[in-house]
């Protein structure tokens, strides 16, 4: 995903679920869902990385992506609902909050750049294993 590729329309407003969320995400080739550090907080990764993270039971939902360090800030300038990432490194994670106020198809390019991120950063072999999957 190329930088400031975001939309600015307003429209397709939905409170997206826990379980849409990680629904979209596992949909994803070479996705894994665990928790890894309690009952409550799921990870889920491309290969051995992780993209995302979150409270399930959080409401509304409030979701760890990362995120191209330039298109950070533009992203909290424009989404009251897009805070620097909570117990991530500030510069390259975006904590989501899910409360209908971004558009449900840019929730899902977040997803989507978080995702394309971690993949381009994981090692060629497991780049190659995942995309012959």
């Amino acid at each position: 995903m190329k930088q400031g590729s975001f939309s600015t329309d307003t429209g397709g407003m939905h409170l997206m679920n826990a379980g849409e969320f990680r629904d979209y995400c596992l949909s994803k080739k070479g996705t894994s869902e665990s928790f890894p550090f309690d009952t409550v907080t799921m990870v889920i990764k491309v290969g051995s990385k992780m993209f995302t993270c979150f409270d399930i039971n959080d409401q509304p939902l409030r979701v760890n992506l990362k995120c191209d360090p330039d298109l950070a800030p533009a992203l909290r300038d424009r989404y009251g609902a897009v805070i620097p990432g909570y117990h991530m490194n500030k510069r390259h994670w975006n904590t989501v909050i899910l409360d209908g106020s971004i558009p449900e198809d840019e929730v899902r390019l977040m997803i989507d750049d978080s995702y394309d991120l971690v993949f381009r950063g994981l090692p060629k072999a497991e780049r190659d294993r995942i995309e012959k999957g």
